[in-house]
């Protein structure tokens, strides 16, 4: 039994396909039993996880592989009129796995079972019998089916969903970085980590570059369990040991590195998106300058909800009691006393006049990014913080949303937009200043098409700052608008761990080993995308090589500038 457990699961189902009992062993109960572990681990190989073992332990399997299994188990049980309702099955699965959950929602269809599938990906919006689309913005501004039919209707409906399907809009490509041999580059060798067959690979810095690879090529070891640790324990940060390598190499082109996974911001619900981004600190001090507040002797700190005398006494600032219950889950009551305002009634009196708005402490609270954007429009201070909010898409949360209630996709955004808001309001540096590597770990989980545009444009603005960018991702339009592409492979497990390619995405597509790159070519065929030729091209890689050298300039002095001389590109 355990050296069966020690098999991968294609040679497993092998094993037993081949397997043959004498005849006065075989009754119905073994058939039946044989039968059974058959099907299951053809279901297995069926769902592209054949190179997994029985004996892994589920807390190493990725955000893909569990979600497999989960389909596994599904069509195992042979259950007929039966509603499934799944949440993203395309979640950590590569396009050319995206075909084979397709398949096993099919099957579990034809067996006469329903299927609602809440889903992001146009590959299996386009092979479900009906779409529904919600819209028609996000938070208060959708809760409305805008379009209820089929696939090819909702390719031509005046809806968001629709315009990107029909290719009336597209995530937008931008402008795309050139990688020379002068680009500095993050060199990583000898990596034999879990399935890492001795790769060596190097990483272009200052521009986005992607890893890609088929589910379980060996993406997340190659950066999650090598790659950041080895770079966290360089800049002295807390980390676990780094994956099996031999060394890293250029790390003396970056200051920082740091690593930008879904897990939760905290655990905490004081924390919330205001206060991560540094506005609730603007926010206060325009409190503190309130005739009332004045009159009152009343400063900033006054208006903390996290410490100081203005918060509610009873339940200490959160606007609820936290009620621990020994066997069952935590309960968490509206406070009694400030009815959930956080705050003691006369600094509730204190009202902060904007326009036609007079706005409490607790109603300011209360508003949405974006409703606070048009309020503290003419407040400078408080709109730069909130902008990287509204940048990545998330303008629809409220200031004093508790931060534990994010989706892991959300969670990321909001850890983004803490990170532009920094860079934009940080001290300003000399164009030589060394950047900060930011990894990525699928920050597109969730997201629509609008809100993958509003991201990238994100991450660009995080280039434009002298940093770099390295992601784990399987959208196709992200993939699309990488600089670089690092492409592992060329299938899962035993038969990964190795580099099938590099280079751009055109690169990549005309490589013809490599699973995204047929991924990619499909994609565009599909949704009608056009691809620039070499010649329309060539004039933006022009440009953004000028682009680039024209932001190399050397300060001598306070007005002395030697700027690169562009003039070939011009």
């Amino acid at each position: 039994l355990h050296d069966l457990m020690q098999l991968s699961i294609e040679r497993l189902r092998r094993f037993f396909d081949g397997l043959a009992l004498p005849s006065t062993m075989l009754d119905e109960a073994l058939k039946l039993l044989l039968d059974e572990v058959r099907t299951r681990l053809k279901y297995l190989c069926d769902v592209g996880l054949g190179y997994l073992s029985l004996d892994r332990q589920s807390r190493t399997l990725s955000g893909g592989e569990v979600q497999r299994i989960n389909l596994t188990t599904a069509l195992g049980t042979s259950l007929v009129n039966t509603m499934f309702v799944l949440d993203e099955p395309s979640i950590g699965l590569h396009p050319r796995d995206m075909n084979r959950i397709v398949q096993a929602m099919h099957r579990l269809r034809d067996a006469g079972n329903t299927l609602v599938v809440v889903e992001h990906d146009p590959a299996v919006m386009l092979a479900a019998d009906r779409l529904i689309d919600m819209g028609p913005g996000p938070g208060e501004r959708g809760g409305r089916i805008v379009f209820d039919g089929t696939p090819d209707e909702c390719r031509n409906a005046d809806t968001l969903t629709g315009a990107y399907l029909g290719a009336r809009k597209h995530v937008g490509l931008g402008m795309r970085r050139l990688v020379t041999e002068a680009t500095p580059k993050l060199i990583l060798e000898g990596a034999t980590e879990h399935n890492l067959q001795n790769v060596q690979v190097a990483f272009p810095l200052q521009c986005l570059t992607l890893v890609t690879g088929v589910s379980g090529s060996g993406k997340s070891t190659l950066v999650q369990d090598v790659l950041v640790p080895a770079l966290l324990r360089q800049f002295g940060k807390p980390t676990e040991g780094a994956g099996a390598h031999d060394r890293l190499l250029g790390m003396d082109h970056l200051a920082d590195a740091v690593f930008v996974d879904q897990s939760p911001i905290g655990k905490t619900a004081r924390s919330n998106p205001a206060s991560y981004v540094g506005a609730w600190d603007e926010v206060r001090k325009l409190f503190a300058q309130a005739p009332l507040a004045i009159e009152r002797n009343y400063g900033a700190g006054m208006f903390s909800f996290n410490a100081g005398d203005g918060r509610c006494g009873t339940c200490g600032g959160s606007g609820f009691e936290h009620v621990e219950m020994q066997f069952l889950s935590d309960v968490y009551l509206r406070c009694p006393d400030c009815d959930g305002r956080r705050f003691r009634a006369e600094l509730l009196e204190v009202k902060l006049v904007r326009g036609a708005y007079q706005l409490s402490v607790a109603d300011v609270l209360e508003l949405t990014v974006a409703e606070a954007t048009i309020v503290f429009s003419g407040d400078s201070a408080v709109v730069a913080r909130l902008q990287p909010i509204v940048d990545v898409g998330l303008d629809y949360v409220r200031l004093g949303q508790p931060v534990p209630t994010l989706s892991g996709g959300e969670a990321q955004r909001l850890k983004l937009a803490g990170f532009l808001a920094d860079a934009a309001n940080g001290p300003r540096q000399p164009a030589a200043k060394k950047g900060t590597l930011f990894l990525f770990d699928e920050p597109t989980t969730g997201l629509h098409f609008d809100d993958i545009a509003k991201l990238m444009r994100s991450l660009r603005k995080l280039m434009d700052g002298g940093n770099s960018l390295i992601i784990i991702e399987h959208n196709l339009d992200v993939i699309r608008a990488a600089d670089w592409i690092i492409d592992l492979g060329p299938e899962g497990g035993d038969a990964g761990g190795l580099v099938v390619c590099t280079g751009t995405p055109d690169d990549v597509k005309a490589h013809p080993s490599s699973h995204t790159g047929r991924a990619l070519r499909e994609y565009e065929t599909t949704l009608g995308l056009a691809t620039p030729t070499a010649e329309e091209g060539r004039p933006l890689q022009l440009l953004a090589k000028a682009r680039r050298d024209a932001a190399r300039v050397l300060t001598e002095g306070d007005n002395a500038i030697r700027i690169v001389n562009a003039k070939e590109h011009n």
